[in-house]
This record gives structure tokens, sequence and C-alpha cells, in this order.
């Protein structure tokens, strides 16, 4: 079983998707995105330290940017938060916050594309989380046009391979 929880910011997406995990003992927890230095950040780092802290002791976390990867090593059921901290660590990585999209979009689709092969065969339950990022105003900002963008195209394709796609809204769950 394939689930994509999307949502808004703060809606309770992590909670559910760790709450969809709770029947197994082992879990592989897959956690994406850039690590962040609390002194330069440290809203983020609280952030990334309350999902840690919630994590049952059992869980093995992996903290990389390499999906594919990740499920390649895998065993078990696996938990990845999430795919808007991903395509953020993959434009860092891809130096593409102040580069035109053409010359590193074939690198981009690359990876996602691994990462979406390695999602289709990996034979054990996978719950996903994103951000759904297309229900606000137009980004001002060409960097916030790109990222919602190219998220909306990750969205896309990881929902086309998922079972189920879990919307939550104010803490609330659709199952659309």
């Amino acid at each position: 079983m394939k689930i994509l929880v999307t949502g808004g910011v703060r809606s309770g997406k992590s909670r559910h998707a760790e709450s969809l995990m709770s029947d197994f003992g082992a879990v592989t927890y897959v956690a994406p995105g850039p690590m962040p230095n609390p002194s330069d950040d440290p809203d983020w780092a609280h952030r990334v330290r309350s999902h840690q802290e919630r994590r049952p002791a059992n869980w093995n976390t992996i903290e990389t940017v390499h999906l594919d990867t990740a499920l390649n090593q895998a065993a078990g059921p696996v938990l990845i938060d999430c795919l808007g901290t991903w395509v953020t660590a993959l434009i860092d990585r891809l130096d593409g916050w102040g580069r035109p999209v053409s010359h590193w979009r074939t690198e981009f689709d690359a990876r996602v594309a691994e990462a979406l092969t390695q999602l289709s065969g990996y034979d054990d339950h996978v719950v996903t989380v994103t951000n759904e990022v297309g229900w606000s105003v137009v980004p001002e900002h060409v960097s916030g046009r790109v990222f919602r963008d190219l998220l909306g195209a990750v969205n896309q394709q990881w929902a086309a391979l998922s079972d189920e796609v879990h919307l939550v809204v104010a803490g609330r769950v659709i199952r659309l």
C-alpha cells in the first residue's frame, strides 16, 4: 500500500502519516530535506527537533536527499516526510535558486525519476507526506514559482503511483 498525504502547512499531515504507521513495529523514517543549522534558522531546527522527538524509538531514521537510495536500502514500512523539503534540497544541490531552470531541470527530472522507479518497485507500505502548494496566490518571486511548479509536478507523479491520496485540512482527513 502506497499512500500520499497532502495538505497545507500545519494542517496535521505528518501526524496523520505517523498514525498510518502506528500498527507497524519497525518503520524506516526518511527525512529528505536540508539539515538546519540551529543558529541560522532556529524555527526550522525546532520543527525538525519536534518531529524527531515524536518518533517511536524503534523507528530507524534516514536523513538523506537520495530518496532512491533510501528506498532501495529500506526493509519494511517506510514513511517519507516530506516531498516539499526534498524538492528544496534537490534545488539546493543543483544550485538552482539563482540559475534558470533550463540549466538544471534535466538533472532534477532524472533524480525524481530514480525515486519514482524505486517507489514503484517497493513492495511494502510507503506513506509519503507532501505540501499542497497550488491553492494560493501566484508567488511574487521566481524562486517561489519554480518551487510551486516543480513540487506540483512531483506530487502528481507520486500520486499516480499511490494507491490512495489523503488530503488533510485543519486536522481532518479526506481520502481522495
